[in-house]
């Protein structure tokens, strides 16, 4: 589908890549690995058409349409949601503008016998059982399944998209982008701002009806599930496995090891054949031997170790001053927009030292309580930052917030004071701004590259209370790590926003989980909490019903409650009020409704697969024919679509019950 041929790119001289070639399949998912900087989103861009490499060619087959997710984009916000996802299927009204322009050069034609006018009809006939097949479609349901698939509410559907965050306009690109259905999927960092239960339809989507996809991801979990080939960009060179990424980490370790182990051989091959040269040189008896091993010597093919990329972040963050005891304390905290109440209620005390996860769906007030921790939005409630305590944030656009326009060094510069001003170099120098990449301007960096430079400047200034918001973003997994431990090892206290759990995973000792406009404390780790919910993992602690955890939350910590322990007040569980007997009326009515679309759509389904099953049967007849094709495309077509219809109606059903 798409060929790549001695790729090569350099920037103010320095290789990007180095005649790189490989070719993507129909049914390859393809992972794109390496270290910030190292060409993966460059990459991308190059097999979208977006840039131009030096040197080198990318050949796309005819009629194949690919399509591109940046990792940043400029959105309008003059439509709906729903308005704007319609714009995916805008090429069915160019299909028809074509279809009729061909129908107005027909009747203006009168050489019926020539070659060109054949063609014509060829092509009106092509296009003619493909915009019936796109028509066939039920477009306003895809729709809707995609846009809650990605975490949207139907009642969002008719909100502006300027009321939402970048975040969540990203999502609407993306649910454009998979309606169009291309043939390639180029998809980099997809799962940034994605929840857990987000990203699972994702992979579901990806590996069920997506073409070949490539895609740049720092989530080990999700490409895993996703890919079935890792391309390893490394130095200016590739090195392309056909297995998942776990797989290729292990793989990978061998072959240098296997590597090592041949070098290391033959060079004291090499070694022992250049000693006996030496030894016996000038002795007559051996002149036979030594002309013999100098042949030998010269015949030997050398055998080079693939280099590897040694270069590594050194972070660390500065030792903090010390606060008071108790840096952080709410008491009933709460954040309302309009009528929306986003969380109510909040009551916790943060120690000093103390390392701890915010962790829920999106949309439930993590990041907003961050915000009402840093002044930046008025809040209910009771919150008191404790003595001496100096906050350093990392918000989750901190990245975007840089001037892509200065230099790497000036951005730094402006921002130091004092003595820091002549270490620049070498705090630069140690997270892999060295040498020339210090006068890099700042829109030419990577995601990941921008993540670490936003880092730094957190460091300019000791702080004892460290507030970091999706910190992963752009991450490669090796930085990932390091961040980790660096975290780890700082002695204030931290708090982390992330739906990361191999991230959190040894980091944290405590979780608050953020959902039913609630804010509820769990003591322990992140697995700690996972398996007292007994849950397996996080994706399905945001498919629980805020409702259900709340009470067994409530049954949990009353049993675990000691004797004696001041007791904490709540309110008591208030029962669902009657239905009066006309609402219970109409409440029936609806599931009947709701429960007949469901029938219906069984029905469908069960004629499209008989149907279906009919056509097979004729092909496997001998009955092979184009119309027959067609045919068995369009039905298989209209039989997805009915699928999709049924488990629409299924939720819909299942939410009334």
């Amino acid at each position: 589908m798409v060929s790549i041929q001695n790729l090569s790119v350099e920037f103010s001289a320095k290789s990007l890549f180095d005649g790189i070639s490989y070719v993507i399949n129909k049914r390859d998912r393809i992972a794109l690995v390496g270290k910030n900087g190292a060409g993966k989103s460059t990459m991308l861009k190059i097999i979208a058409g977006l840039q131009k490499p030096t040197s080198g060619t990318v050949a796309v087959q005819q009629d194949v349409t690919i399509g591109y997710l940046p990792q940043q984009m400029i959105l309008s916000d003059s439509l709906t949601v729903i308005e704007e996802v319609r714009k995916a299927f805008s090429h069915i009204d160019s299909m028809r503008r074509q279809l009729e322009a061909y129908t107005t050069e027909l009747s203006e034609r009168t050489d019926y016998d020539s070659e060109s006018y054949q063609q014509l009809i060829d092509r009106m006939t092509t296009l003619t059982e493909r915009l019936a097949m796109e028509e066939s479609e039920n477009s306003e349901a895809e729709m809707e399944k995609t846009l809650v698939g990605l975490g949207f509410k139907r009642s969002d559907f008719n909100r502006p998209t300027s009321e939402f965050s970048g975040g969540w306009r990203m999502r609407i690109e993306l649910a454009k982008l998979l309606l169009t259905r291309p043939d390639v999927l180029l998809l980099d960092e997809p799962t940034n701002h994605l929840d857990i239960e987000s990203i699972q339809w994702l992979e579901q989507f990806l590996t069920a009806k997506a073409g070949a996809v490539v895609l740049v991801s720092h989530d080990r979990a999700f490409i895993d599930n996703v890919t079935n080939r890792t391309i390893e960009i490394s130095l200016g060179k590739i090195y392309d496995y056909s297995v998942n990424y776990s797989k290729f980490v292990e793989l990978r370790r061998e072959r240098i090891e296997q590597q090592m182990r041949a070098y290391q051989n033959q060079q004291k091959q090499i070694q022992d054949t250049e000693d006996f040269i030496e030894r016996f040189r000038y002795k007559a008896t051996k002149s036979v031997q030594v002309q013999s091993r100098i042949k030998q010597l010269a015949k030997i093919e050398r055998i080079e170790v693939d280099e590897v990329d040694t270069s590594h972040l050194n972070l660390k963050f500065p030792p903090a001053p010390r606060s008071g005891d108790f840096p952080l304390i709410l008491e009933n905290v709460g954040k309302r927009y309009g009528d929306h109440q986003v969380f109510d209620g909040a009551t916790f005390t943060l120690k000093r030292g103390e390392k701890v996860a915010f962790v829920g769906k999106n949309g439930e007030g993590k990041s907003t309580l961050v915000k009402c921790i840093m002044g930046e939005i008025p809040y209910t409630g009771y919150l008191k930052l404790g003595h001496n305590v100096k906050i350093g944030y990392f918000a989750q656009n901190q990245a975007q917030l840089l001037d892509g326009e200065i230099t790497v060094f000036d951005t730094i510069d402006h921002v130091a004071t004092g003595d820091i001003r002549t270490k620049i170099r070498d705090i630069l120098g140690a997270f892999m701004f060295g040498g020339e990449a210090s006068d890099k301007k700042v829109k030419v960096l990577s995601g990941g590259e921008k993540t670490r430079l936003a880092m730094i400047r957190l460091l300019l200034e000791p702080m004892n209370l460290l507030i970091l918001d999706e910190p992963t973003n752009h991450l490669d997994m090796a930085t990932k790590d390091i961040l980790k431990q660096a975290i780890k090892d700082f002695n204030g206290t931290v708090i982390v926003v992330s739906h990361d759990r191999e991230f959190l995973d040894g980091l944290v000792e405590k979780v608050y989980e953020f959902g039913g406009g609630a804010v509820k404390e769990c003591l322990g780790g992140i697995y700690e909490f996972l398996e007292r919910k007994r849950i397996a993992s996080l994706s399905e602690l945001e498919k629980r019903t805020p409702e259900n955890d709340a009470t067994k939350t409530n049954q949990t910590e009353k049993k675990q409650q000691p004797h004696g322990a001041e007791a904490t007040a709540s309110a008591p569980s208030t029962p669902a009020p009657k239905l009066s007997y006309a609402e219970q009326k109409e409440r029936e009515k609806i599931i009947r409704k709701a429960r007949k679309k469901v029938t219906d759509a069984e029905a469908e389904i069960n004629r499209l697969e008989t149907a279906l099953a009919e056509i097979e049967q004729r092909i496997s007849n001998g009955e092979n024919n184009t119309e027959i094709f067609s045919e068995h495309e369009a039905t298989q077509k209209k039989l997805d679509n009915a699928m999709s219809l049924w488990e629409l109606a299924s939720i819909e059903l299942e939410e009334l019950s």
